[in-house]
């Protein structure tokens, strides 16, 4: 209806229209789901019950520095013709949260045309819930015979509470449907990698992207941060899943022997070559290879790799046949790769080759929130092989895991609670279980001066030799006294040396 025609209605059809408006928002609230197209239908109800002849929806944020998902409409002009929206107007709407109705509006901010607006009735009123204003809606028209009224005011204020709310539902609504999809997304990811963080997390969405391609990968971290574990998952979920996954360490072997195991070596091309070998490549057709601390490679073998990443072709050692290759490499390094470019000790052009794609694992302790996860992984993993009963991890010994920076990241998280289970006694994780290296570390410093640590070993071995004595040179009794376990007691005085010096007095 034109604004000038709903302007004349009588007041109680207007009143009757504007009552329809709020049952059919009313009902909207719950029957329509996506936000920009329950702004559309709000701003089309609004138009039904208010004589405007521009209207837009505008949500923002708290400082209304950022607008978005705007829905304007001109409804003179058509779809085509911009709504201007005074930016102060909105940061001052949405700031105090107050409604505003203004018949004689001028517009103070310059326009982008030079063009001043002309006078114009204008409403504007706050989008919120619960004190919070995430938006605004607004109504303009310049016609003179269809100036805004109190009553339209109201009705528009009243509009907005629940318009404001079906909204809210509709975003919240989208909110848990992209958590669903990412949350889908990660059961679906095949991997062996265990952590919740949000840094795992990013790991597992940026695998869930460069899986499905054929690119080159490399996977940068320091050493033990789960590159190899990385890398099979890219390998489970892309296309290569049902060939062969193929591994490397390219710092394990000699450039003779390595050269062999990755191209494979014709009958009498060396020494010991007493019949044909397929090399790593060759095994690995249609899957993928994944070669580990590549930056490990002579410069020889580096000049074989680069020819291989570009021909998608080799030669066995000793042979002269090219053959052709499929497959997908995955590189993994603890090296400064681009430093050691600019050494001299890694090619630039294989560097390019191999960082198509890259990424870093972080180290343990940028996700910390995961130790207690991953140490009761390791420890049911290594309960079970050794037939133990672990029922889990005292609250001390998780203190000490919190405490440690972990150098040797999840490596040494898992040899850390191997060792547990292995020397333990205790159906829980003890500290006395744990390496000595946690139980001295410090949260505030990781480097002490010698004085410092010479105090304390023989402080050690007093308080241990005391011990002994009050304990009639039992070692049980010993234990008892110092209130610790029996077996840790056996490695204190194994790691102290002082097996000779109590020989006399117990049976160690």
């Amino acid at each position: 209806m034109h604004p000038e025609s709903l302007a004349a209605l009588p007041q109680s059809a207007r009143l009757d229209r504007a009552l329809g408006t709020l049952l059919k928002i009313s009902r909207a609230i719950g029957s329509i789901r996506d936000v920009e197209s329950l702004q559309w239908q709000l701003l089309g109800m609004i138009f039904d019950v208010i004589p405007a002849e521009r209207g837009a929806i505008l949500l923002a944020d708290n400082s209304a520095a950022e607008i978005y998902s705007p829905v304007a409409w001109d409804r003179v002009s058509g779809p085509d013709h911009p709504v201007h929206v005074s930016r102060s107007l909105v940061r001052r709407v949405i700031k105090d949260g107050l409604a505003i109705l203004d018949k004689e509006w001028r517009e103070i901010e310059s326009r982008s045309d030079g063009e001043a607006p002309p006078v114009r009735s204008l409403l504007c009123v706050p989008l919120g819930v619960a004190d919070r204003v995430f938006g605004i809606v607004y109504l303009d028209s310049a016609n003179p015979s269809a100036a805004f009224t109190e009553d339209d005011l109201q009705l528009l204020a009243a509009i907005a509470g629940l318009a404001a709310i079906a909204i809210e539902n509709a975003r919240q609504f989208e909110r848990l449907g992209s958590e669903n999809q990412r949350l889908q997304a990660e059961i679906s990811l095949q991997h062996d990698m265990v952590g919740q963080s949000p840094r795992m997390r990013q790991v597992y969405q940026f695998i869930e992207k460069v899986a499905p391609s054929d690119f080159t990968v490399l996977i940068r971290g320091e050493s033990g941060t789960g590159k190899e574990l990385a890398a099979r998952a890219i390998h489970k979920n892309s296309s290569r899943k049902d060939q062969p996954f193929m591994a490397l360490n390219c710092a394990a072997l000699t450039e003779t022997l390595l050269e062999s195991e990755l191209f494979g070596h014709e009958k009498g091309s060396f020494t010991s070559a007493i019949c044909q070998k397929k090399g790593l490549l060759e095994v690995a057709e249609g899957g993928s290879v994944f070669l580990d601390e590549v930056g490990e490679l002579s410069l020889t073998l580096q000049a074989k790799l680069l020819r291989v990443l570009q021909e998608r072709e080799f030669v066995r050692v000793g042979g002269t046949r090219s053959i052709k290759l499929n497959v997908r490499f995955l590189a993994a390094t603890n090296k400064d790769l681009q430093k050691a470019v600019a050494e001299g000790s890694f090619r630039a052009d294989l560097f390019h080759r191999l960082n198509v794609i890259s990424f870093t694992l972080p180290p343990l302790r940028d996700h910390g929130d995961d130790i207690p996860l991953l140490a009761e992984y390791f420890a049911a993993r290594y309960a079970k092989r050794c037939n133990r009963e672990i029922k889990g991890i005292s609250a001390e010994a998780r203190a000490c895991l919190a405490r440690y920076d972990w150098p040797g990241n999840i490596r040494e998280l898992e040899n850390a609670m191997e060792r547990a289970v292995v020397i333990g006694s205790s159906s829980f994780i003890l500290p006395e279980d744990l390496p000595e290296t946690l139980l001295e570390s410090s949260p505030t410093s990781t480097v002490a001066s010698a004085g410092y640590h010479d105090a304390v070993h023989n402080l050690k071995k007093q308080l241990i030799l005391n011990a002994f004595e009050q304990g009639g040179g039992s070692i049980t009794e010993a234990a008892k006294v110092l209130g610790l376990n029996s077996n840790y007691l056996h490695r204190l005085i194994r790691n102290l040396d002082l097996r000779v010096a109590l020989k006399k007095d117990a049976k160690l």
